[in-house]
């Protein structure tokens, strides 16, 4: 049997960790929803829920791969009794990575054209209307799209071709570095802007009457609940495998709930900073803070445009959201890669070269979904939504449940508890917090299963 593949360095592993983990969903998401929901008072909450939800199921995960020596597709049949059928989920583990990818790269693609776009000066004289324009016109506009989604591509592929610690693992680091390091510089930035004061008490003082009500006077402390339950869990992009492969890749020297600690440390400061960004900069300069797409591609451009040097800071703004996107891309296929390997036992350069054209083909619906193919809607929804839609209210949820209930049943129909802690406790560091079994494998599992129906409530439920 080949050897395993394995990291240089913990702080390897712990960077590609977070690297997956930190995404778009931490800039154009977390900020928002904290501010809407209270600002400090909303955070207390979401790291509460991010303690008792989400770093167990990434200890699970980290504990399933690394027991299994294999990647999602191929892991549950290495531990699981002889008879029963978790290894199914291997090939929904394996859909949900190649779905993320086939809207995430045209975005990534998104973020290195507007890189060039505002260092170029093409933002400079434009109104808010013509930002808008602009944006517009590019999502109508399939070829530069095409033309920037392979790039992305490319480079992700590349990246994994030269293995795991010559080329993910050495280009994730330095990714990762100067993002954090990018992120400090633009926070700084932000926080001493004139005006920046009324956009960090909005964001850093706790309104706990902005937790409890709406504008509208109107009780909502439950949908606030609910979103940093639901920011906590998906922040980690957990159940499709994406962070088994990395628990695949580590030794034994390590306890892996203090790993999934270190990692969710890392993707909450992301997030939280990212906000020290976006909100001093919008008060700043009198600019409703938006969610989403917008965020990024209308409103911030518009306080660049306003700010002294913006052409520059708006440039760096763009490189470090263009890290965050290629740290998943190149994480996630390497998952995928790493599926191909154990699963028809085949080298490293073949999967790449049969993933980059798979992936490339795949991606396009996504692109054309919003030009060329507009018409087309999947359950009311365009195909970018569609497929955000199968992995973030579908796959991850119950993927999640899948490593929770494999974990913690009895070792004749699952892995087994005790078998779960053998793993998850060899090495240094925090232990599991094995007494709450009962939690593990009865609450939690319902938590999860209520975010996975409120969810499609939320999607499908009546309005207003």
């Amino acid at each position: 049997m080949k050897e395993r593949e394995t990291f240089a360095s913990r702080l390897g592993f712990v960077l590609i960790s977070a690297g997956c983990a930190i995404g778009l969903g931490n800039v154009w998401r977390f900020p928002y929803i904290v501010g809407q929901y209270g600002g400090a008072a909303f955070v207390l909450i979401y790291l509460a829920f991010l303690v008792i939800m989400g770093l167990p199921i990434m200890a699970m995960e980290f504990a399933v791969g690394r027991a299994s020596r294999k990647s999602v597709i191929v892991s549950f049949q290495q531990l699981e009794p002889k008879g029963t059928k978790w290894h199914w989920y291997g090939w929904f583990g394996m859909a949900g990575n190649y779905l993320l990818m086939m809207f995430y790269t045209t975005i990534a693609g998104w973020l290195m054209l507007y890189f060039f776009k505002i260092a170029l000066g093409q933002f400079e004289g434009l109104d808010a209307q013509g930002v808008t324009d602009a944006f517009g016109q590019m999502v109508a506009t399939p070829g530069i799209q095409v033309v920037f989604m392979a790039i992305v591509v490319i480079l992700g592929m590349l990246v994994c071709s030269r293995g795991l610690q010559n080329g993910v693992e050495k280009v994730n680091k330095v990714m990762m570095l100067c993002l954090l390091a990018l992120l400090v510089v633009l926070a700084i930035r932000a926080v001493t802007l004139p005006g920046a004061a009324e956009g960090l008490k909005f964001y850093l003082v706790p309104n706990f009457q902005n937790l409890m009500y709406n504008a509208e006077g109107q009780f909502r402390l439950g949908e606030a609940v609910y979103a940093a339950m639901g920011q906590a869990f998906f922040t980690l992009s957990l159940g499709i495998g994406a962070m088994a492969i990395f628990g695949s890749y580590i030794g034994k020297d390590r306890r892996l709930f203090g790993e999934a600690i270190s990692v969710g440390v890392l993707d909450t400061c992301v997030a939280f900073v990212s906000g020290l960004i976006i909100f001093p900069s919008a008060f700043a300069f009198g600019v409703n803070p938006d969610a989403g797409a917008n965020l990024i591609f209308v409103t911030l451009p518009n306080v660049f445009n306003a700010m002294p040097g913006g052409r520059l800071w708006g440039a760096l703004f763009f490189v470090f959201l263009f890290f965050a996107a290629l740290s998943t891309v190149t994480a996630v296929f390497e998952n995928i890669l790493a599926c191909w390997m154990d699963k028809w036992n085949i080298s490293r350069q073949k999967a790449v070269w049969a993933n980059l054209v798979l992936i490339f083909l795949l991606s396009l619906p996504c692109l054309l979904g919003n030009n060329l193919w507009s018409e087309v809607k999947l359950l009311g929804m365009c195909i970018m939504d569609f497929e955000d839609f199968l992995v973030s209210n579908n796959l991850l949820p119950l993927g999640s449940v899948i490593y929770l209930l494999f974990c913690c049943v009895s070792p004749k129909f699952g892995w087994g508890y005790q078998n779960f802690l053998k793993e998850a406790d060899q090495g240094q560091g925090i232990r599991f917090p094995a007494l709450f079994r009962v939690y593990f494998t009865y609450v939690l599992p319902i938590i999860v299963l209520i975010i996975f129906f409120m969810g499609y409530w939320d999607k499908f439920g009546p309005k207003g």
